[in-house]
Protein backbone atom coordinates (compact mmCIF):
# COMPACT_ATOMS: atom_id res chain seq x y z
CA UNK A 1 0.00 0.00 0.00
CA UNK A 2 1.29 2.93 -0.93
CA UNK A 3 0.44 6.78 0.28
CA UNK A 4 2.19 9.62 -2.31
CA UNK A 5 2.47 12.85 -1.04
CA UNK A 6 1.47 15.60 -3.31
CA UNK A 7 4.90 16.59 -4.19
CA UNK A 8 5.59 15.19 -7.41
CA UNK A 9 9.26 16.85 -7.82
CA UNK A 10 12.01 14.91 -8.64
CA UNK A 11 13.76 12.48 -6.79
CA UNK A 12 12.26 10.05 -3.97
CA UNK A 13 8.93 10.94 -2.21
CA UNK A 14 8.09 9.71 0.91
CA UNK A 15 5.52 7.86 2.11
CA UNK A 16 3.19 8.64 4.27
CA UNK A 17 3.52 5.48 6.08
CA UNK A 18 6.99 6.50 6.87
CA UNK A 19 5.99 10.03 8.12
CA UNK A 20 3.39 8.88 10.47
CA UNK A 21 5.39 5.98 11.83
CA UNK A 22 8.21 8.57 12.67
CA UNK A 23 5.48 10.41 13.86
CA UNK A 24 4.51 7.53 16.84
CA UNK A 25 8.22 7.18 17.55
CA UNK A 26 8.59 10.71 18.31
CA UNK A 27 5.88 11.53 20.32
CA UNK A 28 3.47 8.88 21.91
CA UNK A 29 7.04 6.51 22.80
CA UNK A 30 5.61 3.50 20.46
CA UNK A 31 8.78 2.53 18.68
CA UNK A 32 12.14 2.20 19.72
CA UNK A 33 13.84 2.65 15.93
CA UNK A 34 12.33 2.89 12.74
CA UNK A 35 14.31 1.34 9.59
CA UNK A 36 13.75 2.88 6.26
CA UNK A 37 14.37 1.26 2.72
CA UNK A 38 14.31 3.26 -0.50
CA UNK A 39 11.55 1.55 -3.12
CA UNK A 40 13.19 2.23 -6.26
CA UNK A 41 9.73 1.10 -8.11
CA UNK A 42 7.85 3.50 -6.05
CA UNK A 43 10.41 6.05 -6.26
CA UNK A 44 9.66 6.64 -2.63
CA UNK A 45 11.09 6.04 0.73
CA UNK A 46 9.29 3.09 2.64
CA UNK A 47 8.65 1.61 5.92
CA UNK A 48 11.04 -1.50 6.25
CA UNK A 49 11.23 -2.42 9.83
CA UNK A 50 10.30 -1.32 13.12
CA UNK A 51 11.03 -2.00 16.49
CA UNK A 52 9.46 -2.15 19.92
CA UNK A 53 10.07 -0.05 22.96
CA UNK A 54 11.69 -3.12 24.92
CA UNK A 55 14.10 -3.88 21.72
CA UNK A 56 17.70 -2.75 22.07
CA UNK A 57 20.49 -1.07 20.36
CA UNK A 58 22.11 -4.56 19.88
CA UNK A 59 18.44 -5.48 18.00
CA UNK A 60 18.71 -2.24 15.94
CA UNK A 61 22.35 -2.22 14.60
CA UNK A 62 21.66 -5.97 14.00
CA UNK A 63 18.86 -5.21 11.79
CA UNK A 64 20.82 -3.41 9.27
CA UNK A 65 22.06 -4.84 6.15
CA UNK A 66 25.38 -5.68 5.74
CA UNK A 67 25.53 -4.72 2.12
CA UNK A 68 23.02 -2.34 1.68
CA UNK A 69 22.31 1.51 2.62
CA UNK A 70 19.50 2.27 4.81
CA UNK A 71 18.01 5.11 6.88
CA UNK A 72 17.22 4.57 10.24
CA UNK A 73 15.66 6.87 13.23
CA UNK A 74 16.75 5.58 16.76
CA UNK A 75 15.04 6.86 19.90
CA UNK A 76 17.89 6.92 22.76
CA UNK A 77 17.19 6.85 26.21
CA UNK A 78 19.59 7.72 28.93
CA UNK A 79 20.32 9.48 31.95
CA UNK A 80 21.92 12.45 32.68
CA UNK A 81 24.93 13.31 35.18
CA UNK A 82 21.91 14.69 37.40
CA UNK A 83 20.09 11.65 36.80
CA UNK A 84 17.02 12.74 34.80
CA UNK A 85 15.84 10.40 32.44
CA UNK A 86 16.24 12.31 28.82
CA UNK A 87 15.70 11.22 25.17
CA UNK A 88 17.67 12.05 22.04
CA UNK A 89 16.20 10.75 18.43
CA UNK A 90 19.22 9.91 15.91
CA UNK A 91 18.48 9.83 12.45
CA UNK A 92 21.20 7.40 10.71
CA UNK A 93 22.31 7.33 7.01
CA UNK A 94 23.93 3.38 7.06
CA UNK A 95 25.99 3.61 3.72
CA UNK A 96 28.35 0.04 4.13
CA UNK A 97 31.15 0.79 2.14
CA UNK A 98 30.76 -2.83 0.46
CA UNK A 99 27.29 -1.68 -1.17
CA UNK A 100 26.67 -0.73 -4.42
CA UNK A 101 27.83 2.52 -6.03
CA UNK A 102 24.10 3.43 -7.58
CA UNK A 103 22.55 2.36 -3.92
CA UNK A 104 25.10 4.75 -2.54
CA UNK A 105 24.13 7.40 -4.74
CA UNK A 106 20.62 7.07 -4.70
CA UNK A 107 20.71 7.46 -0.58
CA UNK A 108 23.09 10.43 -0.47
CA UNK A 109 21.41 12.53 -3.05
CA UNK A 110 17.47 11.88 -1.52
CA UNK A 111 19.10 11.91 2.91
CA UNK A 112 18.59 15.92 2.83
CA UNK A 113 14.64 15.69 1.56
CA UNK A 114 14.10 12.86 3.59
CA UNK A 115 15.30 13.86 6.69
CA UNK A 116 13.17 17.63 6.75
CA UNK A 117 10.06 15.30 6.22
CA UNK A 118 11.27 14.56 10.33
CA UNK A 119 10.93 16.80 12.55
CA UNK A 120 12.42 16.68 16.02
CA UNK A 121 15.53 14.84 14.93
CA UNK A 122 18.45 15.94 17.18
CA UNK A 123 21.21 14.13 16.14
CA UNK A 124 22.42 12.53 12.52
CA UNK A 125 25.33 10.04 11.79
CA UNK A 126 26.64 9.11 8.70
CA UNK A 127 27.95 5.19 9.24
CA UNK A 128 29.73 3.13 6.24
CA UNK A 129 30.92 0.90 9.01
CA UNK A 130 29.53 -0.69 12.47
CA UNK A 131 31.89 1.31 14.72
CA UNK A 132 30.89 4.51 13.65
CA UNK A 133 27.60 4.05 14.59
CA UNK A 134 28.59 2.11 17.92
CA UNK A 135 26.71 2.50 20.55
CA UNK A 136 29.27 4.71 22.24
CA UNK A 137 28.84 7.17 19.71
CA UNK A 138 25.87 7.18 20.23
CA UNK A 139 26.57 7.85 24.23
CA UNK A 140 28.55 10.66 23.41
CA UNK A 141 26.76 12.48 20.80
CA UNK A 142 24.18 12.37 23.15
CA UNK A 143 25.65 13.60 26.36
Amino acid sequence: MSFRGGNASSGMGVAEHSKSTYLELQRKKVFRYVIFKIDEKKKEVIVEKIGGPTESYDDFAASLPESDCRYAVYDFDFVTSENCQKSKIFFIAWSPSVSRIRSKMLYATSKDRFRRELEGIHYEIQATDPTEMDLEVIRERAH
